[in-house]
């Protein structure tokens, strides 16, 4: 049996990716020199490759898998297996934004200031069908990088990637509108997401890093509570569903077992010490597959 193929994003979704993976319970050991990673799994074998080729390398069968950004797919117009959405970005579990900006003191104040202007892109189709649906006629000329720095002197316009703004605020950039909203996908060729055996071993990958992604920013809670005092701490409690309840040897006692954004946890556990929990225990999570 051939390993499955996996193409791991080079530049900028890499790290998110690797660390990712780890979450998932799969080690991914990156050597400078090579494109071709080590993993502790001998079903699978990876190769980086960039997010913006990974598309038209699973759709030709050179790769079973990847992952790429939705954005990637429709500029190559790739036909492939978009098997599932993985909210995940460079800085944050989010969505990216491909957006139009122009200059902070251009004039410019929607899409149909810039007929006959020149915008800059790295990617040319999306542009292209954007103006189309808007009926403007524009040059669009590729951007090999570096974007935010052509205009005003190269480009009238620039059509960029954003996670937060905060790049295009550095350069004194301004959003117009939102050319495309897209997220990281993992992808499959067709050939192997028909092979049973394939397509079983990308289910329970996705699987596992879909549960790596519930898990980011949420902690476990255990505590122990007086029956009668329970309502008290249930009270307190948000739950990804209900919290575990379970009886302890001392029949007045229980356990209660529970997951919370990690971000609340410093408002709750004074709260629970209040209610007369005891015996609180934090515990951190690879993940959670619901």
């Amino acid at each position: 049996m051939k390993p499955l193929r996996l193409g791991i994003p080079k530049g900028s979704l890499q790290d998110a990716t690797l660390q990712l993976f780890a979450r998932a319970g799969w080690r991914i050991t990156v050597n400078a020199r090579s494109y071709f990673p080590t993993i502790d799994d001998p079903e699978i074998h990876c190769t980086m490759v960039r997010a913006q080729e990974m598309a038209r390398y699973v759709e030709s069968g050179a790769l079973d898998a990847g992952i790429t950004g939705k954005d990637w797919i429709l500029e190559t117009q790739a036909i492939v297996v978009e098997v599932a959405e993985l909210i995940y970005a460079k800085q944050r579990l989010a969505r990216v934004r491909w957006v139009l900006a122009v200059p902070e003191d251009a004039p410019v104040q929607s899409v149909k200031d810039l007929e006959g202007k020149v915008i800059a892109t790295e990617v040319v189709r999306l542009t292209q069908n954007y103006l189309a649906r808007h009926g403007v006629s524009a040059r669009v000329e590729f951007s090999w990088g570096a974007t935010e720095v052509k205009v005003p002197q190269l480009a009238d316009a620039i059509v960029e990637v954003t996670e937060t703004g905060a790049s295009l605020r550095a350069h004194h950039l301004r959003i117009v509108d939102t050319v495309l909203e897209s997220a990281t996908m993992f992808i499959a060729s067709r050939a192997a997401w028909q092979e049973p055996w394939a397509r079983e071993k990308i289910s329970n990958l996705v699987l596992l890093l879909e549960g790596a992604i519930a898990a980011y920013n949420k902690v476990g809670l255990m505590l122990n509570v007086r029956k009668e005092n329970l309502p008290g701490v249930l009270a307190v409690l948000p739950a990804l569903k209900n919290p575990t309840i379970s009886a302890l040897s001392d029949p007045d006692w229980v356990a209660v077992n529970t997951i919370v954004d990690e971000e609340v946890v410093r408002q709750i556990i004074p709260r629970l010490k209040a209610a007369q929990a005891q015996g609180i225990v934090e515990y951190p999570l690879n993940k959670i597959v619901v």
